[in-house]
């Protein structure tokens, strides 16, 4: 990562031509905002003077404290390199402060950063790698995206069965020309499905890089005639796309998740984080999977994780611990998709292995058999319970959850169920096509 001073910044705005820069945040539901600025307004903006209406932001404040202030984090600026080569355009992601000076508690960057600085008084930094799948689709006549694919290729294939091939590498290197190092890229299961995955980094980088990762890949697929969407679920009958996220602590640059003298390779803390996310995964998963359309995608048949099981050998559980060792040993968490605010994501991800290691919460025996050709005997003999089945049941979770409501803040967690309760609610009078071709002409 690169460590600016505003000295260095005003320098490279002015040597690089850079025109305009936009200062980025994120609602409370992950949606990524901005305020544009033009160079001339630089130096005020690195002075954190830069304020905006926080009333009109999904979440924020109420209206009669509506003046917030964005701080940038120096370190994220970045040059846009789709943008145009003179008068170019930057970024900066900011963290949000009220006019006192004081951090704002009902920002998700904020939120995470908390996390962060309980493991780091506890002496861990907490590393983190995401695996974001989208898909592809075509633009109809006016450039509106559709769910139309004409391509069939499935995992791994190339082309010219993967007609997303070209689009893919334009978002690779244009990832590497912002910084990202990205370990692979690949076709996915479903038609028009990808992959990409960049280099684990430090939780706070890592949510940085989802944001900015989605930003990049929408912005290339438009140039490419196509438009990408992270929709859990967007067809029937395939593959929803998900985003496995990869966790391991750290202290003084050294694994705390390995032990090579365990027959799996993993350590006491390791053990003790895993029992924390199982433990309090059904209170997550309205922050995990927070749409309507995220528990389509959790069915069985289509690889998604359904039960609360965790396997070193397998991929049914919710969790995985990949076949690695030494510096690579991790958690894999495999229910999140990318619809999910990341800074939330990692924030109650952390709380949660965090209170398993101070509680000793031990998880229950692995389940290294595949769940899904289980007999319900079974399941019972392994006591294996599911996630919640729609955003109805995941949010009566997240209320018996004391830790997810800690973690928000009461405030933060008001607004956001209540914000995901109007979305169940719009859902549940809205008459689908399925009703219709169901009952429609029978009854």
């Amino acid at each position: 990562m690169a460590h600016y001073t505003k000295e260095q910044i005003l320098q490279l705005i002015e040597d690089e031509d850079v025109g305009f820069i936009r200062l980025q945040f994120t609602d409370m539901f992950g949606t990524l905002k901005n305020i544009a600025i033009t160079a001339s307004q630089m130096e005020k903006a690195l002075n954190n003077q830069c304020m905006f209406d926080g009333s009109s932001v999904e979440g924020y404040i109420k209206i009669e404290e509506s003046d917030m202030y964005l701080y940038p984090d120096l370190d994220t600026f970045v040059i846009l390199p789709w943008r145009p080569q003179h008068g170019k355009v930057a970024r900066l992601i900011c963290d949000i402060y009220r006019p006192d000076g004081t951090p704002f508690e009902g920002s998700p960057r904020y939120i995470l950063k908390k996390a962060i600085e309980e493991a780091n008084e506890m002496g861990y930094e907490f590393q983190v790698g995401s695996e974001c799948e989208f898909f592809l689709f075509q633009t109809d006549e006016d450039g509106l995206p559709t769910t139309n694919t004409t391509e069939r290729a499935g995992y791994l294939d190339l082309g010219p069965l993967d007609q997303g091939e070209n689009a893919r590498r334009d978002m690779v290197l244009t990832l590497e020309d912002m910084g990202f190092e990205i370990e692979a890229s690949h076709h996915e299961m479903a038609p028009g499905q990808h992959e990409i995955d960049f280099k684990y980094e430090n939780a706070l980088k890592a949510a940085d890089q989802i944001m900015t990762f989605k930003f990049a890949v929408r912005t290339i697929a438009k140039r490419h005639g196509l438009h990408a969407t992270f929709m859990p679920k967007p067809k029937q009958g395939i593959n929803g796309s998900g985003m496995h996220v990869n966790m391991s602590l750290s202290k003084e640059g050294k694994n705390c998740f390995y032990d090579e003298k365990d027959v799996l390779g993993l350590s006491e803390d390791a053990y003790y984080f895993i029992g924390g996310l199982l433990k309090h995964s059904k209170g997550m998963t309205g922050i995990l999977n927070p749409l309507v359309n995220s528990y389509k995608r959790l069915v069985p048949g289509y690889e998604a994780p359904i039960y609360i099981a965790w396997s070193a050998k397998n991929r049914t559980p919710l969790i995985r611990i990949p076949a690695v060792t030494g510096g690579g040993t991790r958690v894999e968490l495999r229910s999140p998709d990318a619809s999910a605010n990341p800074y939330l994501v990692l924030a109650v991800c952390l709380k949660a292995g965090l209170e398993g290691i101070k509680k000793k919460i031990k998880p229950n025996v692995p389940v290294d058999k595949n769940i899904f050709q289980m007999s319900k005997e079974e399941k019972e003999q392994y006591q294996l319970e599911r996630l919640p089945k729609d955003l109805k049941e995941a949010l009566e979770e997240m209320e018996r959850d004391p830790l997810v409501v800690q973690t928000l803040g009461e405030e933060f967690f008001f607004h956001y169920t209540k914000g995901k309760r109007n979305e169940w609610n719009m859902y549940q009078e809205q008459v689908s096509a399925w009703e219709l071709e169901q009952y429609l002409y029978r009854i």
